[in-house]
């Protein structure tokens, strides 16, 4: 814990850098992905503060859309989407993924039932050919297919991909190599960026 909040020390004594944050953010990227603490949107995309809005949650699940029940992944989503504008969406999952390896592996969460109850919102168990590889790569995967179809049944997410205002992203990312892919709707695959 030092070291965090050495750094925490120093990046406050270089406010210069911060100042036009206060007025207000304009990011173009919703980015959804995984709680993990190896996975770090602002490393891996290179973004600088203000330039990635992000939402995440155990197993990069977007939950489904309810108006009947608000959840706080619903709101950022709508925020996002409405308020900020942003011009893509990404939805990133990530090999060695401990919630998906779960689903699909029909892990017993009964010491975890928040978590076992979240995991419930990944909808139909992903496709896994090999669920013993500790990189569930293929269950990952198709886990972000199914992330993006449901994001498209958010009316706020539904009205602007049809005005040709936002684009969706799905992106996998190995934790052992650092390498990304992004899912190819032509080859129906998930190509290296």
């Amino acid at each position: 814990m030092q070291p965090l909040i050495d750094n925490a020390r120093m990046f406050g004594q270089r406010p210069e850098e911060f100042a036009r944050l206060a007025e207000g953010q304009s990011p173009d990227v919703l980015f959804i992905t995984c709680s993990d603490s190896r996975v770090v949107p602002a490393l891996i995309t290179g973004a600088r503060p203000g330039e990635l809005f992000e939402l995440r949650t155990a197993g990069n699940v977007v939950p489904p859309y309810t108006s009947a029940t608000p959840t706080g992944e619903a709101a950022t989503i709508e925020y996002a989407v409405q308020v900020l504008g942003v011009q893509h969406v990404v939805v990133c999952g990530h090999s060695h993924c401990g919630a998906v390896g779960a689903v699909v592996r029909h892990d017993d969460l009964a010491a975890v039932p928040a978590v076992r109850d979240w995991l419930a919102h990944a909808a139909d168990e992903p496709k896994c050919s090999d669920p013993a590889d500790p990189t569930v790569a293929e269950a990952v995967q198709n886990h972000v297919l199914t992330q993006l179809l449901r994001l498209r049944s958010y009316p706020c997410i539904e009205k602007r991909l049809e005005a040709g205002e936002l684009q969706l992203h799905g992106w996998y990312y190995e934790v052992h190599t650092g390498v990304v892919r992004e899912h190819s709707t032509e080859s129906d695959t998930f190509e290296t960026l």
